[in-house]
């Protein structure tokens, strides 16, 4: 079992338990998946840099990426219906919560001028979304490789009932959020 998931479900899940007051433990927030998603743009035809973008997304999800293609044609936007536009990789069960392990306490500490990330990037459901600049600050990316810097979004889709409990579920993993300024 990953060392967050025996974590979560000995210490964590009890503690929120507790602290919002539910008589059911299904009730609890609970990280249902997690979502890597890396646009590619107009790179996504050319297949070397895919291949390269496919390679570093496995190596830091643990898993194979699937390619996804756009669904319409945007001439602005020079998009062709059913090219590539980018990659994506979901994230279950003990994987999830070793990439969790790994961003918190390795990756995110390693991104320049890093202050936080920002408490906005929930939506009404709970879920939360934010991006990476560099997809290098993961240790699994060979530095040398690597052809271009890319960015990556990542969502966490949290079961939860009210936005409050997503945003203490993630304040209990560790997440680094910055803190609201006073004026």
């Amino acid at each position: 079992m990953a060392r967050l998931k025996e974590l979560f479900t000995k210490e964590i899940k009890p503690n929120l338990k507790q602290q919002f007051g539910y008589k059911n433990s299904y009730m609890v927030p609970e990280i249902q998946k997690i979502i890597l998603n890396m646009g590619l743009g107009l790179d996504g035809n050319d297949s070397k840099i895919l291949k390269s973008s496919q390679e570093d997304l496995a190596a830091i999800s643990g898993q194979k990426p699937i390619v996804t293609k756009f669904k319409k044609s945007i001439s602005n936007f020079k998009t062709r219906k059913d090219t590539n536009a980018g990659l994506k990789v979901t994230l279950r069960k003990n994987k999830m919560y070793e990439f969790v392990d790994r961003l918190v306490n390795i990756a995110l500490p390693r991104v320049k001028d890093f202050r936080g990330l920002s408490a906005n990037g929930f939506d009404k459901f709970g879920n939360y979304t934010f991006g990476i600049k560099e997809h290098i600050i993961f240790p699994e990316v060979n530095f040398d490789k690597v052809d271009k810097i890319r960015g990556l979004d990542i969502t966490i889709v949290i079961k939860s009932i009210k936005k409050d409990d997503s945003i203490e579920l993630l304040k209990k993993l560790n997440f680094p959020f910055r803190e609201k300024r006073s004026n």
